[in-house]
This record gives C-alpha cells, structure tokens and sequence, in this order.
C-alpha cells in the first residue's frame, strides 16, 4: 500500500488531471448542468464585474469537478491562508507539539538572595495568560527565592525581531488582528490574543473622565485619556487606539454616565517586555523583590539552570480558537515555529521553507502560489481556488485529518467555538450545520472554502475567492454554500440566508481584518 504521504500526492495529482476549462465538463448529468446553471447566475451578479472570481467544487469521493470559474488564477486569499498554515503545521510540528515558557537563573542562589538576573524565555506560546505569568512566580518563590538582586530579563530569542509581516499595512498596527509576533507574549483572554491588552473604559459622573483600566495591569501601556462622560443616554462615541511606533493609548470620546464599561483591545509595542512586566508584577505579589527595576532584554546564558516552566495546549487544541476565531497571531507564530524546528531560525522566511514541501504534498506546488505570512493579512499572497480545493481533498488523507475538520467553523452554529466565524451566516437555511469553512477577509477581498454535505449525504469540497470588490461579496458564498448543500437534488431557489444577527465586536471580522 502507498505511504500516506505518497496517497496524498497521488490524490492531489488525480485531482488536479481532472481539472475542466468550462464550468462544467461535457456531458455531465442533469444535477450537475442544473448545479452549473444556478451557479453561474449567481456569479453574473454585477458587484463581480471587474473582479477577480475563483469558484470551484468537487466531488470528494471521485474528485470529480462539478464547477471551475477562475480556479486556476492566482487571487489573494485573506484568511483562506491559514488553511494552508494550520495544514502545515500539522504535518511539520505534529498536533502534540507544545510551546515552553520557562524562568531560569544562575545557580548563585544564597539562602534567600539570588545574586545576578532571572530570564524569562519563550518558545511562541500565544496563550500565555496572565495567570500562567503568576503561577511561574509562584513556583520561583517556592525554591526560596525571595531577593533578585538583579533584572527580570525577556529573552524572545526564539524568534527574530521582525514582529510584523511582509507588506502589513502599517494603520493596521494599533488593532488586535496585526498584533506584534514574538516567541515571548501575553493573551489577556482566553480567545488568545497574544501580545494585545484589553482597554475597559468605564463611565464617571457626567462632565468627568472616564475611568481607564487594563487587563492584565501593566507598566508598560500609558493611558492618555482625552475622553469625558456625557450626560445619562448620551451616545457612546468613545474611541482607543496606540499612537504609531510607541506604548500610549489614546483614549478619546464620550461615555454615557448611566452607561456600562466598554471593552476595547489595543496592540502592545514590544511584546516580550510586556510579557516580562506582567512576570516581575506576579513575583512581587508572591513575596519575591526584583531589585533593579529595568526589564532587561538577552538570550538566556547557556549554564542556567530552569526555575520554573510552563507548557502551552497541544497544538490539537490550539487548533479550535486558532481557527474557529481566525486567529491571525497563531497563524504567524505557528510558521516561526515551523522556521525553528526545521531550519534552526524563526522567521517568516524559513517557516514558509518548511511549509513547501509539506503543502506540494497536498496537492499546492511551491512554483504555483506565493504565500509570505502565515494569516493571510499581507497583500503579497497569492493562492488559486484550485490549489485550495486539492488541499481540502487532500487532507482527508491525513492523521490529523479529524482534528483539522472539527477545527473549521460550522455554519449557523451560534457557540463561538463551534460556529465561529461562521456562526452568524446561513442559519435557517439548507445549508446550517452542513458547511464547515474557512472565512477570509480583506478590503477587497472576500473567500470561503472548505466541505458541504449535499442532500445525498455525500460530501463536495468548494472554494469561493473573490478580490478587487467595491463592495461585499459575502452573500454570494452563502447563496453558493446553500445551493451545494441542496446538490443533486433541485435547487434550493426559495433558501436564501438569514439576515446576520448584530456583530459581536470581540470576534466578528472588522472590515481590514483577514478572518
């Protein structure tokens, strides 16, 4: 019997041998003319003239074409990428593959006095909470430490400095999608926003400042608060954004007396220090007293010895917030992380190295896309709905094929891990919990492919990739993912998908995310 390896490129190739030029192949049956036809009137939708249009579905079993339009040109897939990131990741690092965050010190320790500084380490973790940070101290303080008389020191040498990808646009970086990328962070949530704070501004009395307060506490973030609180009933107005290349946040507009707290997340510039800060705050709460107040920044000396260390989720699970939720930050971490493992470097450069051969495999040749970053938020990727079709057949033939599909949104399913970003698309229609796919996002831009459930029970793969758009396309994918989920039988012509319920501001995709 062929290796898995060999049965994936053998089911890639298959597929890609039989690729048709037209919509539909001649000769086909009535379902798939029928299928062909309903298509094609969706797509002669006038918002798409001028655009760029990938479309194709196949047959899972047979890997039978049932629809081509444009799938062989090369369009910018938004967060369709980290379809191709988390497959890779899988292959290369393997889903038991966990990330360490480690405290280590000389071993000078004299009676309660540790002579010299204690590095704090990572290896990438993004789900690095706070509370991990404070039970690290605590086990610092359990080996009787109780003075440093040195610097608590952030060593993110695991990855290089770059901390933001090719081509991201630069009035993107105050926002929590293009969150800085380090191998030593913070999430101040349990969605994993690593190296992001969360900015809760709370009303005062009418004509007063609001209240400012971060989670988690740190140092490091200044608050400039310019806002007031307007009288009771007044509108929300209030607005919070870092200032270009530093830590301050601007906190800006008016809050209603009688109103709640609002909850806005900003980036943090450098987000190791941020990490460390959060540290040294834990290890005073548990009695122990760094002496110098600097954070420091190196990589750790050779000859100490760990204190304490904290192991992260295995991949397996990080799969579900990376991928429901459309985590752009785990996207990247996880290509440095394949750049380290393989090459010895983490950087963009040798993560997408790494990922090559894994993605020719199944069935995405490296001569026949371009991908710079893991999350699909650079403007320089480039991937073909053909490409993205043959990877979703392909993956079937994988191990990790179970964990992978379980980690795609399901379609109308309102819990946030289950539904994701999907959750608020094509509920009360056919095609409601028959769809699992990946969303993607950018001006521009819109995409979604993954598997449908036809009337027959058997299962299609389908890529819908839209770019150059005036306006959102979103609707179209969901009459496409509604008329598949009716093949073969007749066309679902009177389904039409719910209207969206209101955004969530915490996860729903903003219009310059890749989601």
């Amino acid at each position: 019997m062929p290796r898995p390896r060999l049965l994936a490129v053998l089911c890639a190739t298959a597929l890609l041998g039989g690729l048709v030029t037209g919509s539909a192949a001649a000769g086909d049956d009535p379902s798939t003319l029928s299928l062909t036809t309903d298509l094609d009137q969706i797509l002669a939708d006038p918002r798409l003239a001028g655009a760029g249009t990938g479309v194709v579905v196949r047959e899972v079993d047979t890997g039978k074409v049932l629809y081509r339009r444009g799938g062989g040109d090369r369009l910018q897939p938004a967060s369709n990428a980290k379809l191709l990131t988390s497959a890779a990741a899988l292959e290369v690092l393997g889903p038991d593959h966990r990330f360490t965050t480690s405290v280590l010190a000389d071993s000078s320790l004299r009676g309660k006095v540790l002579n010299g500084d204690l590095y704090l380490r990572g290896t990438g973790d993004p789900t690095t909470l706070a509370a991990d940070y404070d039970a690290l101290a605590q086990r610092v303080a359990g080996t009787g430490v109780q003075v440093v008389t040195g610097r608590v020191v952030a060593d993110d040498s695991a990855f290089d400095p770059v901390r933001l990808g090719p081509s991201w646009a630069w009035d993107d970086e105050p926002f929590y999608y293009s969150a800085q990328v380090g191998a030593l962070t913070v999430a101040p949530d349990t969605d994993y926003d690593a190296g992001t704070v969360i900015v809760r501004v709370r009303p005062a009395a009418a004509g007063q400042r609001p209240l400012v307060e971060l989670t988690p506490p740190t140092s490091v973030i200044t608050i400039d608060n310019r806002a007031n609180t307007g009288a009771p009933g007044s509108a929300s107005t209030i607005a919070v954004q870092r200032q270009h290349g530093t830590n301050t946040v601007l906190v800006t507009g008016s809050a209603p007396a009688n109103g709640s707290a609002s909850a806005h997340f900003s980036t943090v510039d450098d987000p190791a220090r941020y990490a460390a800060d959060v540290f040294r705050a834990a290890l005073l709460r548990h009695g122990v007293r760094v002496l110098d107040p600097r954070i420091g920044a190196g990589v750790t000396p050779p000859h100490f010895a760990e204190l304490a260390a904290h192991r992260s989720m295995p991949l397996s699970e990080l799969l579900v917030p990376f991928m429901k939720l459309s985590n752009n930050g785990h996207a990247e971490i996880l290509v440095k992380a394949m750049g380290k493992a393989v090459h010895g470097k983490g950087t963009w450069e040798d993560g997408i190295r790494a990922m090559a051969p894994e993605l020719a495999a199944l069935g995405v040749p490296a001569a026949a896309h371009r991908l710079v970053d893991g999350s699909g938020l650079s403007r320089m990727d480039m991937v073909t709905a053909d490409q993205l079709t043959a990877l979703l057949a392909a993956a079937r033939t994988r191990p990790w094929y179970p964990l992978w599909h379980h980690s795609l949104p399901v379609a109308g399913k309102a819990d946030r891990l289950v539904g994701g970003t999907l959750r608020n698309r094509l509920r009360g229609t056919p095609a409601e919990g028959k769809v699992r796919a990946k969303t993607g996002s950018l001006t521009g831009v819109s995409a979604l492919s993954g598997y449908v459930t036809g009337s027959d029970g058997r299962d299609l793969v389908f890529a819908v990739v839209t770019n150059n758009t005036l306006s959102g396309t979103k609707d179209l994918e969901d009459r496409i993912a509604v008329r598949l989920a009716a093949h073969p039988g007749p066309a679902a012509r009177a389904a039409t998908p719910e209207s969206p319920a209101e955004a969530d501001p915490w996860t729903e995709c903003s219009w310059r995310k890749a989601c």
